[in-house]
């Protein structure tokens, strides 16, 4: 039978040196949170930026904790909130930024202007805008790992919305019958675009949807990454076990609009209120003065060196050029 469990707290042993994985784990939530502030709050306001601009402010413990655990096999499916599995897994945040400007050097060499960017060789598989389309894609990955004789697994990211439509059932289901190696990690930051989840489902977890499939489910701290890494850990050893699927529903909130353009009018203020008293950088970083695994001057240095690095990415992916028109139609294929 499946399982559904209370949050749970970071346990200390289960990350081995947590001194080592606070400082991995701040570095990317940091980064992630500057990029983004820069994506959205300069570029896109600058004209720099065309089209839709999707952040996971306050949301950065979710890839972070669970992508940092992800072997070269493993395939990972992010959301346009989860930044921070493109930067682990490989790509740079030079060429992040240049596939926000429409640059030659972004992951799509200038063919896409934002999020959708993806890189088979890091086993990154890029994002489909409508998220529960990407569940039974994962389903698919595991399959094929399957056959290939890996022992990889599929890491599927969705919001909380994706859980309610057609698709998102069906490849749940399909890696539940076919037990097939797949972690489902739930972004449940309580909107899906401007409707809140009480009004998206009957069921009071996403969780619970998981008794339906005989999938284990695991209700975690979404703004805390160790409780995260640590709930993943558990998650990863039983997909790796051939045991099948395993649900993470990450709680948390989107402290921010839908899209850059969205300024969330429709979210009561005392929710913005209530949820930045969590937010998972700040949390983190008062666990490592707390545990004595950092000062505040070096903390500060870490965002200093963040801060440098971004300029700098920015800065490349602006002398980058524009992809040739003449270009247009390379890698386009018609089937007949």
């Amino acid at each position: 039978m499946s399982a559904v469990h209370a949050i749970t707290p970071y346990q200390d042993e289960a990350a081995g040196e947590p001194a080592e994985l606070a400082h991995k784990c701040l570095y990317y939530m940091a980064l992630m949170r500057e990029m983004e502030d820069r994506i959205e709050r300069k570029l896109y306001r600058q004209g720099k930026i065309l089209g839709g601009v999707y952040v996971g402010r306050g949301q950065e413990a979710i890839p972070v904790g669970t992508a940092l655990l992800a072997g070269p096999e493993d395939v990972l499916f992010p959301s346009h909130r989860d930044m921070a599995a493109f930067l682990i897994r490989g790509i740079p945040a030079r060429r992040i930024f240049a596939q926000y400007m429409g640059r030659v050097d972004g992951p799509t060499r200038g063919r896409e202007g934002n999020m959708h960017m993806g890189d088979l060789k890091l086993n990154l598989v890029s994002i489909i805008s409508a998220l529960a389309a990407t569940v039974p894609v994962a389903a698919g990955a595991a399959l094929a790992l399957r056959y290939q004789g890996k022992n990889g697994v599929a890491f599927s990211y969705f919001g909380d919305g994706a859980t309610s439509r057609g698709d998102w059932h069906e490849g749940v289901n399909f890696a539940s019958v076919q037990k097939l190696a797949v972690i489902f990690i739930c972004n449940n930051n309580q909107y899906a675009y401007s409707t809140p989840l009480s009004a998206q489902m009957a069921c009071a977890n996403v969780a619970d949807r998981g008794a339906a499939y005989n999938m284990p489910a695991e209700i975690v701290d979404g703004n805390d990454v160790l409780a995260v890494h640590a709930a993943t850990e558990r998650a990863l050893a039983h997909a790796r076990s051939g045991a099948g699927p395993y649900l993470l529903e990450c709680k948390t909130f989107r402290m921010t609009g839908h899209s850059a353009h969205d300024a969330a009018h429709y979210v009561p203020k005392d929710l913005f209120d209530e949820w930045g008293k969590l937010d998972p950088i700040t949390r983190l970083q008062t666990r490592m003065l707390k545990e004595d695994w950092a000062g505040e001057a070096e903390l500060e240095r870490v965002h200093a060196r963040i801060r440098a690095e971004v300029d700098e990415a920015v800065a490349w992916a602006e002398q980058s050029p524009y992809p040739d028109p003449a270009t247009l139609l390379d890698d386009v294929y018609e089937s007949r």
